[in-house]
């Protein structure tokens, strides 16, 4: 009996005006960062905009990778095998944050924090990569060498306990996603087609 889980992290480059500004400073290939627990992102969390018109409100959302924002995207996606427990952790802490998700507020004083190195922002209030940073922690594991109030997206595709599985457009992804579970549904059903 298998007793672990994955949890996937999605690297992206959305063509937003934030993830632009972002990436002018970092000059690194992704400046978003998502947590997933399916392998076809249809439950992604992170720390974005709100409204798709007004940048500055900010907070915890479930992202839609069909959505405008992510169209053009280009990504990296990575996977994490983790113990069931941990997984039920992970969820859970991410369900508390769905259930009172009014509470929460973007960090943007976080961001000049990962610019000058010292932990801006308030007890409630999250960027992308140190949400997913704070997932993990949540479960009793670390990601990367630092505080999760200092790590970039372009520090979680150094760590470790992630295992690279995809690098390119998210359209792409998507495509492969789903010839995989159509190709696993025929094996599964046990049917085969004879010319």
């Amino acid at each position: 009996m298998n007793n672990t889980k994955k949890i996937y992290i999605l690297l992206s480059n959305p063509k937003t005006i934030v993830t632009r500004m972002i990436g002018i400073y970092t000059k690194a290939p992704y400046n978003h960062a998502s947590i997933a627990f399916d392998p076809e992102l249809r439950e992604m969390y992170s720390f974005g905009r709100k409204h798709p018109l007004i940048p500055l409100i900010g907070g915890f959302v479930k992202e839609d990778i069909y959505s405008g924002i992510f169209e053009r995207a280009t990504c990296a996606v990575y996977s994490c095998t983790v113990s069931e427990a941990t997984y039920t952790k992970m969820r859970n802490f991410v369900r508390q944050f769905e259930e009172n998700s009014e509470l929460y507020s973007y960090n943007f004083l976080g961001i000049l924090g990962v610019v000058l190195n010292m932990e801006f922002g308030g007890e409630n209030s999250y960027f992308c990569s140190q949400f997913v940073s704070a997932v993990f922690e949540g479960a009793g594991l670390q990601l990367c060498n630092k505080s999760a109030a200092l790590t970039t997206p372009d520090d979680l595709s150094t760590c470790s306990m992630l295992k690279l599985i995809f690098r390119g457009s998210l359209v792409s992804y998507r495509k492969s996603c789903y010839e995989y579970l159509d190709e696993s549904a025929m094996e599964a059903s046990h049917l085969y087609v004879a010319n």
